[in-house]
């Protein structure tokens, strides 16, 4: 089998993307197929490319391993929407020329969003005579619309357009939640043409691990309960009902403390809100490596996974779960719909509402009061589901039934 996977991010950015084609391309490569990665230059989150890579149009490297072609983008972190539109198109026109350095392939699985992006994954797939394969882990532009990202009603509906064409053309859909999946049906895909390509976790990397106690003493957090959030600070995390919980909680529970790690664009609002507060149970680490984040996870109790209180993350699978649960750790989940499902039909973690300050606050109150017996039976119960349900391995699996299946019969 031979792959093209076609993204806007790749490592050594961080985030569910990056990981996820990094480690679906690893692995197609260990079982003996071809695989290479068309993608932009660093530049997530702060818009700013690294000294290694600026000025450049185009470049090959390998990258542990998998071969990666890197073509020229504007970064744009934190402009207006028109600038971020840019940016889009930018790497949109320039991965042609990846395209035209990459080999010969069967097929191109191309990431949205950016949804522009399925421009150069079905051209580019009638250029390679190759099928194309749209992976779609956010239905754009109706996510963009519902968080008042996008507001523009000629080119909502010039991107609606676009959406449809590119469902219609796509060869196969790998939709990343279920919701995503029943939504491409509604929209007129055939069920067999629709498949699930999950988040999921390195479960050999990502493992439980006895707590760091020098990171702890490093934080200044040894003793205490510690409830992590770990990855982008983004308005659709909803973190500011975290930190009001966190206030709700700093007198009657003085031994919960909250970590957040990463970095983003509500990352001076949330700094500010616990200075307002006077928040000395709340800690801003910053980002870490992929590598350092096993760790991490070593000295969290439990991880707080957020997002808004808005219908389209009914249907999320947020890709911090999965890391968390491969290391044992139970997640405080703070939302509604389809990872609720999980987390309670496998019991690794407990259920808030979204954007609920009282109800957060609560829902660790009562962890609080969990035992040690129950604490190990969800800890085991997540590092089990993760690794029989969501290790690259088991998804790789599904993959290449989905895609294998009279590839080399049906190119062109």
């Amino acid at each position: 089998m031979r792959v093209i996977y076609l993204c806007q991010h790749f490592p050594p950015e961080t985030g569910a993307p990056q990981i996820r084609v990094f480690e679906v391309s690893r692995e197609l490569i260990r079982r003996g197929h071809q695989a290479e990665v068309l993608t932009a230059f660093p530049h997530h989150p702060k818009g700013i490319i690294p000294d290694e890579y600026k000025g450049m149009f185009y470049m090959y490297e390998n990258w542990e391993g998998v071969p990666v072609h890197r073509s020229w983008i504007y970064p744009s972190p934190k402009g207006s929407f028109w600038k971020r539109l840019v940016s889009y198109f930018s790497f949109t026109f320039s991965a042609f020329y990846s395209v035209l350095k990459a080999k010969p392939t069967d097929v191109i699985i191309c990431n949205s969003p950016p949804l522009f992006l399925g421009i150069t994954g079905y051209l580019g797939a009638k250029m390679k005579r190759a099928k194309f394969v749209f992976n779609v882990a956010d239905i754009w532009p109706e996510s963009a619309v519902e968080l008042g990202i996008l507001k523009n009603k000629s080119f909502i509906r010039m991107a609606e357009i676009l959406e449809m064409f590119l469902y219609r053309r796509s060869w196969k859909i790998a939709a990343a939640t279920d919701g995503i999946r029943d939504y491409m049906i509604k929209k007129g895909k055939k069920p067999e043409d629709v498949f699930l390509l999950p988040n999921g976790v390195n479960t050999d990397e990502f493992k439980p691990l006895p707590k760091d106690t020098a990171l702890l003493e490093e934080i200044g957090i040894k003793g205490k309960k510690v409830f992590m959030y770990a990855g982008t600070l983004g308005y659709a995390q909803g973190l500011d009902s975290v930190v009001e919980a966190a206030a709700l909680l700093k007198e009657t529970h003085p031994d919960v403390h909250f970590l957040f790690v990463g970095d983003g664009q509500e990352r001076e609002k949330l700094l500010s809100m616990k200075a307002s507060l006077g928040l000395d149970n709340v800690t801003f680490y910053g980002s870490v490596p992929v590598s350092e984040m096993p760790r991490m996870f070593s000295i969290a109790d439990y991880s707080i996974v957020s997002l808004r209180d808005i219908d389209l993350f009914k249907g999320a699978r947020p890709s911090k779960i999965f890391p968390a649960i491969s290391t044992g750790t139970p997640v405080l989940y703070c939302g509604a719909g389809e990872s609720v499902a999980i987390l309670e039909e496998y019991n690794c973690g407990k259920i808030a509402p979204p954007e609920n300050p009282e109800g957060i606050a609560a829902a660790i109150g009562s962890l609080m009061e969990v035992n040690e017996e129950e604490y190990a039976v969800m800890a085991e119960n997540g590092r089990k589901l993760a690794i029989e349900q969501y290790s690259w391995k088991s998804i790789v699996d599904d993959l290449l039934e989905q895609i294998g299946q009279d590839t080399q019969k049906a190119r062109g």
